[in-house]
């Protein structure tokens, strides 16, 4: 236990350091160029470095959609998930229009929506939320369902051309588990039909999420980041870095298999006051990837 310890420590401190010149060198790069939306000073990890890291909107519930794009701005990220509560399912297009603008001038990009519940088997009730995806601009939906929608889901995953990526929840989920019941249910479906792995919800579940990862391959469709204190317990989440997650052995396999999509934080924790666990999150996360880049040096 103490060599474990050690070597997670030596990590970090590594990490950091690695992290630290990482963050110098993207600085550099910014005063060259300006990402999305015309604004500098978002971008603060070169998207080469390893997996694209985000925010899951519900991380931010408690504030309105502009508090939210500014406070993901703030963070030095240029991915974010919706979560319906910022831009409601039943939104007017102009609705749509004004969120997409807020994201541009943010310099942000939507990379998806969710957690959506397909909760009506009928064409009209998968239908909506295509409808509210594709208005949106979204090219993933992070849901889930029963398995038996999932015939009539993909369907519509092949008309719109939208990537599904059904989201596990854990030994309380009647449905979906563990990665690997998605993976079971999506065997032999259109490639656009795969899962969100969510690395809290997989340790809970009794499975290895390196391990699952791996297995994922070309299905891994997005990613919820969060960490645990006890893997056994959904209310020890804390800021990734101070639980048990194998970030770095995560990282390591999506580099491996070169994963091209994004790995969303999802900070359940502390709604109203959010961003210093967040930030330290990320900051973590950034020393990962930074870690492994330089393993390649």
């Amino acid at each position: 236990m103490e060599e474990q310890t050690m070597s997670r420590r030596s990590f970090i401190a590594a990490a950091a350091a690695v992290s630290a010149a990482s963050a110098l060198a993207v600085k550099r790069l910014g005063a060259q160029s300006t990402p999305l939306g015309g604004r500098s000073g978002v971008l603060s990890q070169a998207d080469d470095l390893g997996p694209k890291l985000g925010v899951a909107s519900y991380s931010l519930r408690n504030f309105p959609r502009q508090q939210a794009i500014e406070m993901t701005r703030s963070l030095g990220v240029r991915y974010i998930n919706f979560k319906s509560v910022h831009l409601a399912y039943d939104a007017p297009p102009t609705e749509f229009a004004a969120a997409r603008a807020e994201l541009s001038a943010a310099g942000l990009e939507l990379v998806g929506g969710g957690m959506i519940t397909f909760e009506t088997d009928t064409d009209d009730g998968v239908k909506k939320y295509f409808d509210y995806a594709k208005g949106a601009g979204m090219p993933v939906i992070v849901c889930t369902c029963k398995a038996s929608m999932l015939p009539r889901i993909e369907k519509f995953a092949r008309q719109y051309d939208i990537k599904i990526a059904i989201h596990n929840h854990g030994p309380e989920d009647p449905n979906f588990p563990s990665p690997y019941d998605v993976l079971k249910a999506v065997k032999g479906m259109d490639p656009r039909v795969g899962l969100c792995i969510d690395w809290g919800h997989t340790v809970r579940a009794g499975a290895d999420v390196v391990r699952a990862t791996a297995d994922a391959g070309a299905r891994l469709q997005d990613m919820h980041a969060k960490d645990l204190g006890d893997f056994s317990s959904v209310d020890s989440q804390c800021v990734v870095g101070e639980g048990k997650m194998p970030v770095a052995e995560i990282f390591r396999q999506l580099r491996s298999m070169r994963y091209p999509g994004y790995v969303n934080l999802e900070y359940e924790i502390e709604p109203d006051n959010p961003l210093p666990g967040m930030k330290q999150s990320l900051a973590y996360m950034r020393g990962a990837v930074s870690g492994l880049a330089a393993e390649r040096s």
